[in-house]
This record gives C-alpha cells, sequence and structure tokens, in this order.
C-alpha cells in the first residue's frame, strides 16, 4: 500500500496543504520548525490514530483554530483506493469518514493504511521508561490487529475506574467509616474480574508479539550493526508467570491470583500496581541488558533493529507498511545511515524528512519537496 494525497486543514502549522504522493522515495527538505516532521505525523496518525511527539490530539489543532482536518488518499494492496478523512477535536468526539461515509467510532479506520515510523524519539525505546516499550508494543498489536484498540481502551477503562475505587477505600478507611470501605471492596472484586479478563487478553497478544519479533529484532541489529552483538528482548510481567503459560485462562487467573496478592499494597498506594500498564521489555545485548550499558550508537542500533522488525513482520502479514524517516538520518553516524538509507531503499514507499538535502543518503534519491513558511512545493 501507499499514499496518493495528503491534505490538511488546520493541523499543526498549516493552515491548509496539499501534497500529491507517489511510491517510491519522497523527501521534504526545509528548516527545522517549517513544518516538516508535521506532514508525516498527519500520515502516521492516519495510521494510529495517535502522535510519535505529544500524547493528546490538542497541539495538533493549528492556534487559534476549532479543530483540524487529516485527509489520506490510500491505494491498498489490492490497488483500490480508499480516502480516510479524520476531525479532530480536541476536548470532544473526534469523528471519521472513509470515502465520505461517516463511520460510528474513528478506529474504524485503523488497519486502512500500516505506517513504520523512525524518529529521534525512538532512542527512548532503548533508554526511556517502560511505558515507551510498552507503547510500542501496543502501537504494533494494534496496527496488526486492529480489534486490539477496542481491548486496550476496554482495558484502561477498567483501571480507571478500579484506581477511582482504590482511591475512594483509602479515603474511607483513613476515615474509619469502614461500612463505605467495605462497600467499596466488594466492588473492587467485580473490577478485579474485570482488570483480569481484558488484562490477560492483552498480556497474551503482547508475549504473542515478542515471539514473533525475537528474530527478526535480532537480524535487524544484526543487519545495521554488522554482526557486533546479540540483541534480546524478554517480557518482564507484573504478574509472576510459569514457563509456557499463555493461554487466555491462565493469565487470567495468575492476573486475578496476584491482583488478591497485592490487595492491601494496593489499598494502602491507592493505585493498582499489577497489570499490563505496570509490565515491560527488557532489552539486551549478549548478557548485558542494553539500558545503561550500550553505547549511543549500540542504542541506536537497536532502537532500529525494532523499528526494522516492526516493517519485516507487518509486510509478512500482507501490504507492506508505509516507512517514514523523520529527521533520523541527522542522528545518526555515516555507516548506520548508509546502512539503514540501504536496508530502507527497496520498500514501496519511503517518506523522508530533512533539514538539509546532504542528510538525504544517495540511495534514497527520489522526489523532493522544499518546505518553508508554510508552503509544500515539488523541488
Amino acid at each position: 500500500m501507499y499514499v496518493t494525497a495528503l491534505g490538511l486543514l488546520d493541523f499543526r502549522s498549516y493552515q491548509q496543504a496539499e501534497v500529491e504522493l507517489t511510491p517510491g522515495v519522497t523527501a521534504f527538505v526545509g528548516p527545522n520548525g517549517h513544518g516538516k516532521t508535521n506532514l508525516v505525523e498527519a500520515i502516521h496518525y492516519t495510521a494510529t490514530l495517535g502522535s510519535h511527539r505529544v500524547a493528546t490530539d490538542a497541539p495538533l489543532v493549528r492556534a487559534g483554530a476549532s479543530r483540524a482536518i487529516v485527509r489520506t488518499e490510500i491505494r491498498d494492496e489490492y490497488e483500490r483506493d480508499v480516502v480516510v478523512e479524520l476531525e479532530i477535536n480536541p476536548g470532544k468526539a473526534n469523528r471519521a469518514r472513509i470515502n465520505r461515509s461517516p463511520v460510528p467510532r474513528p478506529r474504524e479506520v485503523l488497519g486502512l493504511l500500516r505506517t513504520v515510523l523512525f524518529a529521534p524519539e525512538d532512542l527512548a525505546l532503548v533508554k526511556g521508561d517502560p511505558s515507551e516499550r510498552r507503547r510500542f508494543l501496543d502501537e504494533l498489536l494494534t496496527l496488526r490487529t486492529p480489534r486490539m484498540a477496542g481491548v486496550r481502551q476496554d482495558y484502561d477503562r477498567v483501571l480507571k475506574q478500579r484506581n477511582s475505587l482504590l482511591r475512594s477505600a483509602q479515603m474511607a478507611r483513613r476515615q474509619n467509616r469502614s461500612s463505605a470501605a467495605d462497600g467499596q471492596l466488594r466492588t473492587l472484586e467485580v473490577w478485579d474480574s474485570n482488570l483480569a479478563r481484558t488484562g490477560a487478553e492483552l498480556l497474551a497478544t503482547r508475549l504473542e508479539l515478542l515471539e514473533s519479533l525475537r528474530p527478526l529484532v535480532s537480524g535487524g541489529y544484526d543487519a545495521v550493526a554488522r554482526g557486533k552483538g546479540d540483541a534480546r528482548l524478554e517480557y518482564k510481567s507484573s504478574v509472576p508467570l510459569e514457563p509456557g503459560m499463555r493461554s487466555r485462562e491462565q493469565l487470567a487467573e495468575a492476573l486475578l491470583a496476584a491482583v488478591r496478592d497485592k490487595r492491601q499494597d494496593e489499598l494502602d498506594r491507592g493505585v493498582s500496581l499489577v497489570g499490563p500498564h505496570r509490565d515491560d521489555v527488557l532489552l539486551g545485548l549478549g548478557d548485558l541488558p542494553a539500558k545503561g550499558y550500550a553505547s549511543h550508537g549500540e542504542s541506536w542500533s537497536f532502537a532500529l533493529a525494532l523499528r526494522l522488525a516492526s516493517y519485516e513482520l507487518l509486510r509478512a502479514d500482507g501490504g507492506e507498511p508505509v516507512l517514514i524517516l523523520d529527521d533520523v538520518f541527522a542522528e545518526l553516524d555515516a555507516q548506520r545511515r548508509d546502512r539503514l538509507a540501504e536496508l530502507v531503499a527497496p520498500a514501496r514507499q519511503v517518506l523522508v524528512t530533512a533539514a538539509v538535502g546532504a542528510d538525504v543518503p544517495g540511495e534514497l534519491s527520489g522526489v523532493r519537496f522544499a518546505v518553508g513558511d508554510g508552503l509544500v512545493s515539488r523541488a
């Protein structure tokens, strides 16, 4: 699949923009702060309903505007044309249309476009907090299986409700209101079951995904670093898991047991301490953890390997994703820059942003757009 056109209305810095795109390599070149990343961010948003730069939708709407519209025209693997239009309404419900027809929920568009985005922020996958690695897994899960967006939303709702009950029970106990605390504890047991059920589905799919990623990450790291290290992935659960425990039923039982075991600690702290929201992915190079031990170059190689593995996995599923390289070449040394360019060049569509043309490797020659002062023009 590939994107044939992008239209923006009040998105980020753009009051309006229209860009026609083709297969192969397209580079957006211009000074920093002039809107290059905004273009590829909009395309990635169409695929994931999220930004790689901010956690909420509000910054995506141009200052002074009440909403933003992103219209992405896609040609899928069957050579069919699909138009996805997203209306971003901060503080209110977003809306979506597919081929001009409204859909009940924006998540209905998930799966129509797949993207894999490389960005300077990717270094946080190796050096950052566990939340960065959880986000990486969950975004990839949703790209592969769009229904997981609903599972994730269900889990988040359960977690929010459960945390609210824990805080209320904690306050009631401090105020010696035993009857109120007892009632909240009985209600909490219902939400324990919901947490175990939805959490088990999310945990099971994460474990399955990690099994598929392991050899691809190892191969990706070997390709980028040219055999200098053995990249490993290990899932670290907040729940004690027996070897080979993979079924939803087993995982739900393990989650429920762990929740009950942590009941007193959760009441003391007023927060849920068990579940996929507390998990991590441990990255290793050889016998050492990557975080804290890997050099800057090794960390970059690992981050690139994770993205390359995502691309290979999505391509194997069918429907080759669009590759987006957002100002990443300026962050890499010459060897990694050339190697990454060599690895991604054969992709169906590659979108690159760069501050100067010289940052785009020769292997990625193709169409170029100049970006500056709110304008996008073919160079």
